[in-house]
Order: structure tokens, then C-alpha cells, then sequence
């Protein structure tokens, strides 16, 4: 029987497209049973601390084969160790055998051939046995690569500069010679670079590499057209592509906790479901190339006009001789708070920008909807006007700085 809690993961939500993943985490320990007296025992065990990404699809996939057979009875329950490939799946009890990983439909078919006495031998895992491939070990790129390898990933990766994919070998990626050494040893690969130069430099860099069969997933911020330039490149090697900007910074790729935007080839979004549950906690698919690239920088956008509009605040607020941090509590106690502005706002106060998003891409990423926005004929009198605030903070020397940083664009 399903439960009420259930519905968001079996069927659309009503406030969101039916093109939506979202990845949510159980808080509770739920039992469901069938009516008849159950003889096999499944239970999911979520890691709570590591908020692992996936558990509750996994959870959704067993729910549908215990409305199937009545025999079957599947209990989730939060745990506080390590679970190692995650989700973990304990079989037959509490003193049953555990199997790690079972994230896909074939992973929870071998889990349900061992509990109808199927082999014992080792899980044949869909997700496991695709060779990943990631190019680019920046601010973005190595806390991804590091959760694909948490997660059970082999992932073989390289940058540019090399010594950059140091935190990442160091705990079991192999580190490719080239871009094309990259993606030959690859079933998949993941590109997460600064900007469009970059990322159709490294496409045209990889191709040789590249061949039927094989997915090209470019997670970087790019404009639309440069986006089906790749798509084109990849696509002529025989290769799948799929565009899929990511929303979140540095502390959201390190949680896992990113927001992709995918478009391109659908049977690749669909094959690299389960990598993208390890890396955020959300995917959608928006049709064509240059779908995920234009909902990108519309999202960013708005971003970089609510922060250039938070610093004016913020310099107001001390201009009028009143309390800062105050305004902080004001904010965050109303219907504008945001968490961007709880966390970013602080160290504004403190004129300190550690990078998590470097104002230069956000820049970037401004110019690029400006851009769109002129091709499309949409007046953005906004976002022009915060534009050139971050182009004040770049001439400051602030183009490495978190995209914060744009406060100073205000001082005299």
C-alpha cells in the first residue's frame, strides 16, 4: 500500500513539470505491508548524514514490487553509519546479507532474484559498470568528481592543468594524459569547465575519443549556440550529447545538493539518471539543445540582479546608520528571505569573498542573458543596470572573488 508520503515520488508533483527529478530523503522510518503475511523482507538503509542521493527513488522502485506480491515487504529506516555505495539494501532481516548500490530497476531485480533464491554471485548494477569520465577539476568540478567516486564511480578525469585533479586522484580517480585519453577509457563523460571558450575547446579536444555509444554530458554554463556547436562536434563522432548546466555552487556540489538542467539526447539523460542523483538532489529535462543552456542563464540572471540589489541594501542600511545584522534578521524573518542572503550576507558585512561562484562567471553569465534577452527582443533594464555593477567590481580587481563581491562596486 502506498502511502500519502509517497505520491512525490511516484507521480508528478502538481507544482512542478512532470520533466522533474527531485531527490528527497526519507526523515522517518516507514514499514508498508502487504495484506498477506509477508516471507521476504527487504529494508533500505539511508545514510542521514551523507544524505545520500537516490534512496528514495530506490525506495519508490521496491514499493512498486511489493504492490505486486503480496509476499513482499519493504521497511526504510535512517541510518547513522557509513553506507558505503549507498543506498544499502538489507535482505531477509536484520541479520540477512547487505547489498550496496541498488539504485536502478536491474539492481532492485537482482535484489528480488536473491530473495526468490537466485544466484548468489555479485549484483549486476547498471550505474556500476558505466566508466565515467569528468574533465575539469575547478571549484565545481573536483567535489563532483570526489561524490561520483563516494558513490561507487570509477571515474577517470583530467584538466588542463594537471596537478588541479590532485584532490581527486588522491582518493581513486585515474588521471587521463588528454582530454580524448578521457574519453576512451569512458562510457560517460561529465565536462564541467569556466566558460564557452572553454568548453568547446575541450569538446573539440576530446572528440578523438569520443564514438558510438559513448555520452557526452557538458555540465558548464554556456550560451545556446555554443551549446549546439558541441552538440554538433559530439554528435558527428557518433557520440550522445546532453547539455546540463548545474545551479548551485561550491557548497551545493559538495552536498550533492546541485540542480541540473538538461536537454539533448533523452536516452543519455536517461542513462546517467543515477550519476546525477549522486551529484544534486534535482534533474530536469527541457527538450533540444540550448533548452538547458537558456533556462541557465534566465536562473542566473535573476540571481546576479537579487545579489547586486542585496549589496545596494546593505550599503544603504550603513549609510543610514543602522545596524547591518539587523537588517539580516529583518530579511530573514520575511517573505524575501533567501539562503543566498543568509549566507552570503555576513561576510559582505565582513567585506570578506571567499569564492564559492567567482564574479567573473557571473558576469559572464549576465552578459550571456543580456545577450539572449537582445536576440529575443526583452527589454532587461535590471539585469543591464546589475551588470555593470560587476563590471565596476571587476575593474576593483574582484574577478576571482565570490560574485558577492559585488558590494564593492558601491564604495567611494
Amino acid at each position: 500500500r502506498v502511502r500519502p508520503w509517497m505520491s512525490a515520488i511516484l507521480a508528478p508533483s502538481p507544482r512542478l513539470s512532470p520533466r522533474a527529478v527531485v531527490v528527497t530523503r526519507p526523515r522517518r522510518v516507514v514499514r508498508v505491508s502487504a495484506s498477506a503475511e509477508p516471507c521476504k523482507r527487504v529494508k533500505v538503509c539511508v545514510n542521514k548524514e551523507c544524505k545520500r542521493a537516490g534512496s528514495n527513488r530506490t525506495v519508490a522502485l521496491f514499493e512498486a514490487a511489493a504492490a505486486a506480491d503480496a509476499s513482499l515487504e519493504v521497511t526504510t529506516q535512517v541510518c547513522l553509519d557509513e553506507c558505503g555505495l549507498g543506498p544499502n539494501v538489507q535482505i531477509n532481516g536484520d541479520d540477512g546479507p547487505i547489498v550496496n548500490g541498488v539504485k536502478s530497476q536491474a539492481d532492485v531485480d537482482a535484489v528480488l532474484a536473491k530473495l526468490a533464491g537466485g544466484e548468489d554471485g555479485a549484483m549486476a548494477s547498471s550505474s556500476e559498470t558505466i566508466r565515467v569520465g569528468f574533465i575539469g577539476a575547478g571549484i565545481m568540478g573536483v567535489p563532483m568528481a570526489k561524490n561520483l567516486l563516494k558513490a561507487g564511480h570509477g571515474v577517470t578525469i583530467w584538466n588542463r592543468t594537471a596537478s588541479a585533479c590532485d584532490p581527486v586522484v588522491a582518493e581513486g580517480a585515474t588521471l587521463a594524459a588528454s582530454a580524448a585519453e578521457a574519453c576512451e577509457k569512458s562510457d560517460v563523460i561529465f565536462v564541467m569547465v569556466s566558460d564557452p571558450a572553454a568548453a568547446l575547446a575541450c569538446a573539440e579536444a576530446a572528440a578523438p575519443g569520443l564514438s558510438a555509444g559513448k555520452g557526452y554530458v557538458d555540465v558548464s554554463t554556456v550560451d545556446a549556440a555554443t551549446s549546439t556547436e558541441i552538440a554538433a562536434l559530439v554528435r558527428g563522432t557518433g557520440a550522445m550529447f546532453l547539455e546540463a548546466p548545474v545551479s548551485g555552487s561550491k557548497a551545493p556540489a559538495e552536498q550533492g545538493a546541485l540542480i541540473f538542467l538538461a536537454a539533448g539526447d533523452r536516452q543519455l539523460y536517461d542513462r546517467v539518471a543515477p550519476h546525477l542523483e549522486v551529484m544534486g538532489k534535482a534533474h530536469f529535462f527541457l527538450g533540444d539543445v540550448g533548452a538547458g543552456a537558456n533556462m541557465k542563464l534566465v536562473v542566473n540572471s535573476v540571481m546576479g540582479s537579487m545579489m547586486a540589489s542585496f549589496a545596494e541594501g546593505l550599503t544603504l542600511t550603513e549609510k543610514a546608520g543602522l545596524d547591518r545584522e539587523t537588517l539580516l534578521e529583518v530579511i530573514s524573518l520575511g517573505a524575501i528571505n533567501t539562503p543566498m542572503y543568509a549566507l552570503k550576507g555576513p561576510n559582505m558585512i565582513k567585506g570578506a569573498f571567499p569564492p564559492a561562484f567567482p564574479l567573473k562567471h557571473q558576469q559572464k553569465d549576465m552578459r550571456l542573458a543580456l545577450e539572449l534577452g537582445e536576440k529575443l527582443d526583452v527589454t532587461m533594464p535590471v539585469a543591464n543596470a546589475a551588470n555593470e555593477m560587476y563590471k565596476v567590481a571587476q575593474g576593483k580587481g574582484k574577478d576571482d572573488d565570490d560574485f558577492s563581491a559585488v558590494i564593492v562596486a558601491l564604495e567611494k
